[in-house]
């Protein structure tokens, strides 16, 4: 079960890192002047957050490889559905956050001749995240809680070794009493962590 952790944390580390990188492109699609690429990250957006998690999840997995001919591992299933579905939910953070940076700095910026894209990527997205610190780290959390449902698709995260060692011994509180413990302590720990992280982002103000 202790392995299943190491499981837990690489799925939900390599989504937000994905889901962080895909919601930066998308939020910047959202507030550009390119309608299509700001209708169609709209789009995008309504699909994720729009269905549910297990849905896309058993599409990616069981779907897909009827489609493009191609197997896909389960781990590997998991993290292309949880990376592209953070993405949605931070390109609505990022967006925001983006739309918080007080917008003297977007015309200073302008007035000085900074290119957009120099702008937004030196000026106006440090400003940003520093500001959706709190909600990108709720949705790091929420990705690692919501990653117990890849043991569905036979993924040995913490939730699917606690299952194996419930039915292998015909005991099931023990196992799942201990992965809800641990579940907990991540979460306590992420907690801390993120808030942590917050003030000494905020002490560099």
């Amino acid at each position: 079960m202790i392995n299943g952790v190491w499981t837990t944390l690489e799925i939900a580390l390599v989504s937000a890192i994905i889901g962080f990188v895909l919601g930066v492109i998308l939020s910047l699609f959202k507030i550009g002047n390119i309608k299509i690429l700001a209708w169609l990250s709209d789009f995008y957006t309504s699909i994720f957050r729009g269905t549910p998690l297990i849905l896309q999840l058993t599409l990616v997995y069981f779907a897909t490889p009827q489609l493009i001919g191609y197997d896909i591992s389960a781990f590997l299933a998991a993290i292309i559905t949880f990376g592209f579905n953070s993405g949605a939910y931070m390109s609505e953070i990022i967006r925001s956050g983006i739309n918080a940076v007080d917008k003297g700095q977007f015309e200073a910026a302008g007035a000085l001749g900074v290119p957009y894209w120099s702008m937004m990527k030196d000026i106006i997205l440090p400003q940003a995240i520093k500001k959706i610190l709190p909600a990108m780290m709720n949705e790091f959390i929420t990705l690692t809680k919501e990653s117990a449902i890849v043991s569905t698709i036979g993924v040995l995260d913490l939730m699917r070794r606690a299952q194996v060692v419930a039915a292998e011994n015909s005991l099931y509180f023990p196992p799942l009493i201990v992965s809800f413990a641990v579940y907990y302590v991540l979460v306590m720990i992420l907690t801390i962590l993120g808030r942590l992280f917050e003030r000494r982002m905020s002490r560099s103000d």
